[in-house]
């Protein structure tokens, strides 16, 4: 569990070096700490000018046997393991500079950087966590039976339930799961990449794998295999021999496997890694089945999508202190009972507001709009927008009493759901184009419980039409 709500990053530098699974070169690895709110930023030290890659799902490029990330011609290979290790040490920023086109693999699995990042510890920074809290499902469904789901939780947890089925006799249907991010270490990070034997020549003909070897991945023989194959095998990858044994089948490692799911388990650990790509902390259960580092990425852009939409919503708490209440608005707006629409402002910066107005059954409008089926009429609820827009635009003034707000054009206006008595209306409004000339162009949003009900753009004019009050 992520129990702080402030951003952490390393307390000290790490470095690693070793090969490349895919790549097969050599690359010397240094994870510095970040800056507040720069997230994971990848450098390749090895290239001119140093260039920098931000580890977000939007530069994801190939997802073949692992996740690279792509900036014009500069990539970086094989990078979930990292940061999966990163993510689940509760780091939010880090500088990882490498010296060659991929993260060393090390032992196949999160460990070795988890341990690390564990051993110097993390420094608390001055800024708020970023988190992603899940309000509804989201899914996904690609080819060969993916699917990925993530629902909500009631706490504030990360769950992960994974199933893969390969239909083989010796890795057959396997089940993982991690109950929150702190079981990430003992439950998950221990767990290698793996591969089936009959793969590797195609892999190797494909220019992946070339740093492969039984020290840095779980090696899956389905059949036993002569010695002639195995040299074969040897020789697509540029080795004389595998060092290790398939007269039988089952494990090619002389070592045992560290779960007996550790398979699933180690998709388990890819799929946390892939979805720190989202820059957030995710908080949700995610189900997975069959899932590889194509459907993972494909899934995390799907969350950022939400994530970039919730973004961009207002704090629909309403039980908290208003900045102004019914009064304050009554002395900048000139509307009156019964029309005027919102009653408390809750938030306003230099570029948005937030409005509130509480929908009971005494309106007015009720008594004609239904019989029996009270709703709000859509044209008030744009009209609420507007004064909530009109209280924006008049506190750019400096003597909003004298001033009014008209429209002069309203456009996409869309209607989603009906506002009915009881309903509390969160009216929130961003400014599209600062002002001038005093024309007012804001997108408006009104929700009732986190839902959207109705939208419009609106431009309206500020006009003087009083003038200033003599003193006495």
């Amino acid at each position: 569990m992520i129990s702080s709500n402030r951003q952490h990053t390393l307390a000290a530098d790490l470095q690693f070096e070793g090969i490349g699974l895919h790549t097969g070169k050599q690359a010397q690895l240094r994870i510095l700490p970040g800056e507040a709110n720069t997230g994971y930023v990848f450098v390749r030290k090895d290239l001119e000018g140093a260039p920098s890659i931000e580890a977000h799902v939007s530069n994801v490029g190939e997802t073949l046997r692992g996740t690279t990330l792509q900036s014009g011609d500069v990539s970086v290979h094989t990078t979930e393991h990292v940061l999966s290790a990163l993510y689940a040490s509760g780091i939010d920023n880090a500088v990882l500079e490498l010296d060659g086109p991929e993260v060393p693999i090390l032992d196949g699995s999160a460990l070795p950087f988890m341990s690390q990042i564990e051993k110097v510890g993390s420094t608390e920074q001055e800024a708020d966590r970023r988190f992603f809290k899940v309000r509804k499902n989201i899914s996904y469904r690609g080819e060969d039976g993916v699917e990925m789901l993530i629902v909500p939780l009631e706490e504030d947890e990360f769950k992960v339930t994974v199933m893969v089925d390969y239909n083989s006799p010796v890795l057959g249907t396997q089940h993982a799961r991690m109950e929150n991010l702190g079981a990430f270490k003992t439950d998950i990070a221990s767990c290698r990449t793996f591969v089936f034997l009959k793969e590797v020549a195609s892999l190797a003909e494909q220019g992946l794998i070339q740093g492969g070897d039984i020290g840095n991945a779980v090696v899956l023989a389905e059949r036993a295999y002569s010695e002639s194959e195995l040299k074969n095998i040897a020789q697509a990858l540029g080795r004389e021999t595998l060092n290790g044994a398939a007269d039988q089948p089952g494990v090619v490692n002389p070592s045992d496997l560290r779960f007996p799911n550790e398979p699933a388990r180690h998709k388990l650990l890819d799929i946390v890694g892939d979805l720190a790509l989202t820059g957030r902390f995710i908080q949700g259960h995610v189900l997975a089945a069959r899932p590889g580092h194509a459907a993972n990425v494909a899934f995390a852009k799907e969350l950022a999508k939400v994530i970039r939409a919730q973004e961009d919503l207002p704090d629909f708490r309403t039980d908290r202190e208003s900045l102004m209440d019914i009064n304050d608005i009554a002395a900048m707006l000139p509307h009156r009972y019964p029309f005027l629409l919102v009653d408390r402002i809750m938030d306003m910066d230099d570029k948005s507001i937030t409005g509130v107005k509480n929908v009971t059954m005494n309106e007015p409008f009720f008594q004609g709009h239904f019989p029996n089926n009270p709703v709000m009429p859509g044209v008030l609820q744009v009209e609420a927008m507007a004064q909530v827009g009109g209280i924006f635009a008049l506190s750019t003034v400096e003597d909003p009493e004298n001033y009014s707000t008209y429209f002069m054009k309203i456009d996409g206006v869309k209607f989603k759901q009906k506002v009915l008595p009881g309903d509390t209306v969160v009216f929130y409004l961003t400014l599209v184009s600062p002002i001038r000339r005093g024309l007012v162009n804001m997108k408006g949003r009104a929700y009732v419980r986190g839902e959207l009900v109705s939208e419009a753009e609106m431009l309206a004019q500020i006009v003087r039409d009083r003038a200033p009050k003599e003193e006495s």
